[in-house]
């Protein structure tokens, strides 16, 4: 089985479970932008428009995870684990009326992983394939 690039921590997961019982199929992006921007995004799956700038990295708890191009480049060697942690962040993901925010912990990948990772798709071959 390959190596997933990114995973959920159980506490990420039940919160992406209270927020699919609310608004339905879900999906995460991070742009890299500033501020919260940084942060992964949850929204209603199809809310956010995935172009040819973006990668699908896989899925978390059933949630397809997207990342811009420019933003890929630099984590491409690390496995993102989304956690939740306290705290109101300033933007529109979904979970902010929770009082929580999602937030990304990394690690690089090691040799043996790097050898055989989870393969990306751009934007544009996700759309193909969906």
């Amino acid at each position: 089985m390959p190596t997933p690039r990114v995973l959920a921590t159980q506490a990420a997961e039940a919160t992406i479970d209270l927020l699919r019982d609310e608004h339905g199929p879900l999906m995460f992006h991070q742009s890299g932008g500033c501020c919260d921007g940084s942060s992964p995004m949850c929204f209603t799956k199809g809310e956010f428009r995935i172009g040819g700038n973006d990668v699908w990295l896989g899925q978390i708890h059933g949630c397809d995870f997207f990342m811009s191009t420019s933003q890929f480049e630099y984590w491409q060697h690390t496995q993102l684990t989304i956690d939740v942690t306290k705290g109101r962040g300033a933007s529109f993901s979904l979970e902010i009326p929770l009082g929580v925010r999602f937030l990304i912990r990394s690690r690089l990948f090691t040799e043996e992983e790097a050898k055989d990772m989870t393969p990306v798709l751009n934007g544009e071959e996700y759309l193909e394939t969906a």
